[in-house]
């Protein structure tokens, strides 16, 4: 096989350029493309649940039940909205007007006057079970917060058997976007990454550009490094733009290192160009290689990188099919650094991994594309 001729391999790298600054849908995949999707994925997916209707139902009246409802009334969580029967709440429930009710029976206020403990009902609409077990923890720590209030203002001690500290490691503010966002970037990166080498090479079979570069004495290594090279240096902008989104639009938290991070990203950047490569020489139309790249990268990543669902939830043939999804591991990295920080053990298993995948499909694609017209 002939050696790498540096010139040849300097002007084809530059003729990539110039092609790229010619043709506006390699910038837009690249820096257009990343902004949108930041944009509506950033805003659009949120696992947090805030400013939910609940409904209270209060048969009676009086200072114990107002000063329970006014937790509700400042409560971020919710927005209360009274009712005077059951029958009301239960049809704004079906209706979707609310996502529960707290039912305050008649006897609340007499109980408590007598010193027992009153009950209140909570019914959730259970559609969404997420949604529903959060109403109810909020609901809860809401009744426990308000008994602690009532029995200090009685002159009462208030003491539990057990008492819970809890602390929050890496993500105190307990913000979903905080970790959703970082695996944004690895989602928008195999995105970016597949189509930016499987479209504009299809393209290129489609004009018949192809054929002509394939007479000339340029070789297969040289084609496969000038076709990575730029997109390469296009994709790294993208992510940076990228970076620069999530901690000054998004305002997510970053303890790691910039370099262990642009390190992680070249690695996964040039697993996402290696498959759009792999892909162009197996698809030679556009539209094939756009559906092909959505398919085999976007859509496994989306789903199986533990980006949204944790990967130990899925079950075991799932789970075991998720270590050949690449962005598992840049997402893995990119939550890592950016809230916990420069945690080796996380970090060096998964570069290696990236690395791994990043050599086996750039020798594919060097296996199987061929200077001779099939």
């Amino acid at each position: 096989m002939k050696n790498i001729s540096a010139m040849r391999l300097k002007g084809f790298i530059k003729k990539e350029a110039l092609q790229v600054l010619r043709d506006p849908s390699s910038i837009g995949i690249a820096l257009v493309l990343p902004i949108v999707l930041l944009l509506i994925f950033g805003y659009g997916i949120s696992l947090d649940a805030r400013h939910i209707p609940i409904g209270i139902v209060t048969e009676n009246k009086g200072p114990a039940i107002n000063s329970f409802i006014s937790n509700f009334s400042n409560s971020e969580y919710f927005i209360p909205i009274r009712f005077e029967h059951v029958q009301g709440a239960k049809e704004a429930i079906n209706q979707s007007r609310i996502q529960g009710f707290v039912w305050i029976k008649n006897d609340f206020e007499r109980k408590l006057l007598a010193g027992a403990s009153p009950n209140i009902s909570l019914v959730v609409n259970g559609v969404d079970a997420n949604t529903a077990r959060l109403i109810e923890g909020y609901v809860q720590g809401i009744w426990a917060k308000w008994l602690e209030q009532n029995m200090i203002q009685s002159g009462l001690e208030f003491s539990l058997p057990v008492q819970l500290e809890q602390r929050i490691w890496f993500n105190q503010e307990v913000r979903s976007k905080n970790f959703l966002v970082p695996g944004l970037i690895a989602i928008i990166m195999t995105l970016i990454g597949a189509l930016l080498t499987a479209l504009i090479i299809a393209r290129e079979w489609e004009r018949g550009t192809m054929e002509s570069l394939l007479v000339t004495p340029i070789t297969v290594k040289e084609i496969i490094l000038g076709k990575l090279i730029p997109y390469f240096v296009l994709g790294m902008a993208g992510m940076l733009l990228s970076l620069v989104m999530a901690l000054a639009l998004f305002h997510v938290p970053f303890h790691g290192s910039f370099a262990i991070l642009f390190l992680a990203s070249a690695l996964f950047l040039t697993v996402a160009l290696g498959m759009g490569l792999l892909i162009s020489t197996i698809a030679k139309s556009q539209f094939v290689a756009a559906q092909t790249a959505i398919i085999v990268t976007f859509l496994p990543a989306f789903i199986l990188s533990g980006f949204i669902f944790d990967i130990s939830s899925i079950p075991n043939p799932i789970r075991t099919m998720t270590h050949i999804i690449a962005a598992r591991y840049f997402v893995a990295i990119l939550q890592t650094v950016f809230l916990a920080g420069n945690v080796w053990s996380v970090i060096v298993p998964n570069c290696a991994a990236l690395a791994f995948m990043a050599f086996l499909f750039l020798f594919l694609v060097a296996k199987l594309t061929s200077k001779r017209l099939q």
